[in-house]
């Protein structure tokens, strides 16, 4: 099923419980159909916001690294199988998706600086910023494939100081973080892919 029908049959079912609450006149139009409504509306506006608060504390957040999986995938940064042994990241995943995605933070920032060492890049004072500059006019990285990094580690660096991470985030990382890094080790050792 595309997102296209979850999000029709999400309004459709959102609009029928609102006009099922109306349909008795001694019901107004109170929070419950507002809520509804909003509920209705937000699959449309899921492309636009990065995340919702709904009354009652409940926050939804989108899916803002699987935007990043679809363009590290069109970049040709995802190698199609993991490295074999697992990044150290992995082991506070499921306890800990901030630590699992700053974990994963670091492991990207190595890969990034082993790049550019093989690349006769000397990062030692350098910042990570500064080195990712570099990777794209020394051609060890496509200028889409900086584009991914940059707004990867945008989202990481997020994680890293503090901001609301769903357990959602941590599956990404266990799921797509192992074959980013293998991706990033073939770059150090000189491979496309």
């Amino acid at each position: 099923m595309t997102i296209k029908y979850v999000r029709i049959i999400i309004s459709v079912g959102a609009v029928l419980l609102a006009l099922i609450h109306l349909i008795f006149p001694d019901v107004q139009v109170d929070t419950t159909v507002l809520v509804l409504v909003l509920l209705a509306v937000l699959p449309w506006l899921a492309p636009i916001l990065k995340s919702v608060e709904l009354p009652g504390g409940v926050k939804i957040e989108f899916q803002e690294l699987q935007k990043t999986e679809e363009q590290a995938h069109r970049a040709g940064l995802l190698a199609p199988q993991p490295a074999l042994e697992p990044p150290p990241y992995l082991s506070v995943a499921a306890e800990d998706p901030n630590l699992a995605l700053a974990g994963l933070r670091i492991e990207v920032e190595k890969r990034l600086r082993a790049i550019a060492k093989a690349r006769g890049i000397n990062g030692e004072r350098q910042s990570i910023a500064q080195i990712l500059r570099r990777l794209p006019i020394e051609e060890a990285i496509s200028g889409e494939e900086y584009a991914v990094i940059t707004d990867l580690l945008g989202l990481l660096n997020r994680a890293v100081h503090g901001a609301d991470v769903d357990t959602r985030a941590a599956r990404w990382a266990i799921e797509v973080g192992p074959r980013l890094l293998a991706a990033l080790d073939n770059r150090a050792a000189g491979n496309k892919g």
